[in-house]
């Protein structure tokens, strides 16, 4: 389950942030995950730095209110954003939390001065962007997402821990994540291989032998198990319990999957 673009469950998960602010977040999050899987076709990485730089503003504006009780304008350009951050670091220790007052910061440092070096979302980076930096850029508002929800969430710790771990999910080109199924669109798979990199796409590497014979669309069930379930158990690649049609990839699965997946 990739909850990344579902609105209901991450407000759900930041319910404990003022409203005006959590419904920006929320947006511009949404925004910037669906901006980044169409990188992944259409190479448009401005599009991705463009709601990056939007949603570092929104996050710097409400570390501001949550520190000093106060914020910067929505329509007041902040004309150094790194000294802006960096001046929050320097707040007093009783006035916030450390990851609120030091550690988010240094995170839209990073993320702001990787996005303006490589250029991405104006003219004039030193480099070209690549889908390495709009990865590593995701990657890192992802993280302060997960951040904000350990310490706003009003879910138990099971519920806000399966969030957060919905949102690190691996987002992967060649798997299309539809309407809580999946399916392989990287074509000259054959069954085998689509089930490995089904069960690497999986947060916990694993789904029953029902999902996957699901996912595949494979014909005969019987024929999914024996042909390709129990060949990969025999192989080393996948663990298949038969007591309860879990299927779990190995490391070797793993080695494999990734050799598939990025060559």
């Amino acid at each position: 389950m990739n909850i990344s673009f579902n609105q209901e469950k991450i407000e759900s998960a930041l319910s404990g942030i003022n409203s005006d602010f959590k419904h920006k977040i929320i947006d511009t999050y949404i925004e910037l995950k669906k901006r980044y899987v169409k990188s992944f076709y259409n190479q448009e990485f401005d599009a991705v730095g463009l709601s990056s730089g939007k949603f570092c503003e929104i996050i710097f504006r409400f570390l501001e209110n949550e520190i000093n009780g106060r914020y910067t304008s929505f329509d007041k350009h902040i004309s150094n954003f790194p000294a802006a951050i960096n001046k929050l670091s320097q707040e007093p220790a009783s006035k916030a939390n450390e990851s609120i007052r030091v550690i988010i910061p240094r995170a839209l440092v990073f993320i702001y001065t990787l996005r303006n070096k490589r250029g991405i979302g104006h003219i004039g980076g030193d480099i070209v962007a690549n889908s390495t930096d709009i990865s590593t850029i995701m990657k890192s508002i992802d993280w302060i997402v997960c951040e904000l929800i350990r310490l706003y969430h009003n879910l138990s710790i099971e519920e806000a821990q399966l969030i957060i771990d919905s949102l690190n999910m691996k987002i992967l080109p060649d798997i299309w994540n539809v309407n809580g199924s999946r399916r392989v669109i990287k074509e000259g798979l054959n069954y085998s291989q689509k089930v490995i990199i089904l069960l690497y796409n999986e947060i916990d590497n694993s789904a029953t032998i029902q999902e996957l014979l699901e996912w595949t669309e494979y014909s005969s069930t019987s024929m999914f198990k024996t042909k390709v379930i129990m060949k990969l158990h025999k192989d080393k690649m996948i663990e298949f319990n038969k007591s309860n049609g879990k299927v779990h990839i190995s490391p070797k699965g793993i080695n494999c999957a990734e050799s598939i997946l990025y060559g």
